[in-house]
């Protein structure tokens, strides 16, 4: 008889070492995966063996194990014991000039990336960012988008994919159906975007269609008054139904974006029910507060059938995807000489 599916939860822990707390609680909610912050991370030997304790937590070698590494003003990994990473408006800014140069630059600094995370046992990158920014949208997007054409956004965005995966990390693409109009920060309050569908179609959507084919996808905390009047994209069966597995033809991975952000109402309870009932195949909770993380696994049912078979078939993308012979010294040295 099979062992019972895991919990369609991912969560973190406050500091940098396990509790006996936090162990006790991974070993009875028994979570799919992690993820780590900055708050998280000292050193690399420290991480590694976080890492490892997640993992023994819960009797699973292969638990994913998240972080939020884009470069810029999103990494969790910081120097000195890692690299300083560009956000990803430098890789755009170099497209205007030489497209070609870019998409190796993107590849080359998404497989450095890749790598600290691969080292350190973390298989899972929540990036790239595929929103198209508005002139007249909140920064919160800002210079983490690969630039403000839907076309040259969706041809970066999957050369930093290849060179994750080409590290032995999955990407997570982000944040479907786009963030790029929000007007407001999700994570202090819901933003609400009235764009009517045909701009949504002929803007926002196609780097997300044109990467449908990645493992792993994040859902947006903003509520699109053309696709659902009244709930966000993350709560809306419509939304990723209709949406994001239907028009935009996603069939990975789905996992919430945090449901600590201030988007959201409701106990955390309801806001997992809520995002796994609407279509997402795993929620995502990050502050790693003991009595939150409860609230989650409480209102967080085992994976679903079709979540284990989306997240079985991503694992074994990211094992045949080898690791790319280039060596991490002439990458660097490549790198740098692109981006002068």
């Amino acid at each position: 008889m099979p062992p019972p599916a895991p919990t369609a939860l991912i969560v973190g822990c406050e500091g940098t070492r396990l509790s006996a707390d936090e162990r006790a609680f991974y070993r009875d909610a028994d979570p799919l995966g992690f993820i780590v912050f900055l708050r998280n991370c000292e050193t690399p030997d420290q991480v590694h063996a976080l890492v490892s304790d997640f993992r023994d937590a819960v009797g699973r070698g292969d638990a994913p194990v998240l972080i939020d590494q884009e470069g810029g003003r999103v990494q969790r990994l910081t120097p000195p014991h890692w690299r300083d990473a560009p956000p990803a408006k430098v890789f755009a800014d170099l497209h205007g000039r030489d497209p070609e140069a870019a998409r190796e630059a993107a590849f080359l600094n998404a497989l450095m990336i890749g790598r600290d995370l691969a080292a350190l046992g973390i298989t899972v990158d929540c990036a790239p960012v595929l929103d198209v920014p508005q002139a007249d949208a909140h920064d919160i997007i800002g210079d983490r988008a690969h630039g403000r054409v839907p076309a040259t956004v969706a041809f970066l965005g999957r050369a930093v994919c290849e060179g994750l995966m080409a590290a032995g990390v999955l990407p997570v693409i982000k944040h479907l159906p786009g963030h790029g109009r929000a007007r407001a920060d999700s994570h202090e309050e819901l933003p609400v975007v009235e764009a009517p569908v045909e701009d949504l179609r002929a803007i926002d959507f196609p780097p997300f269609a044109e990467l449908s084919d990645q493992p792993w996808a994040m859902t947006a905390h903003v509520v699109y008054t053309a696709l659902d009047a009244e709930l966000p994209a993350t709560l809306s069966p419509s939304v990723i139904g209709e949406v994001i597995r239907g028009e935009l033809g996603f069939d990975g991975v789905l996992v919430s974006d945090d449901l600590g952000m201030k988007a959201l109402a409701g106990d955390f309870a309801t806001r997992a029910r809520r995002s796994l009932a609407a279509g997402c195949d795993v929620a995502l909770h990050c502050s790693g507060d003991m009595d939150e993380m409860i609230s989650a696994a409480g209102g967080s049912g085992p994976l679903t059938a079709a979540a284990q078979a989306r997240l079985a078939r991503a694992e074994a993308e990211r094992q045949a995807a080898g690791s790319s012979p280039v060596l991490t010294e002439a990458a660097l040295a490549r790198l740098g000489e692109l981006l002068r």
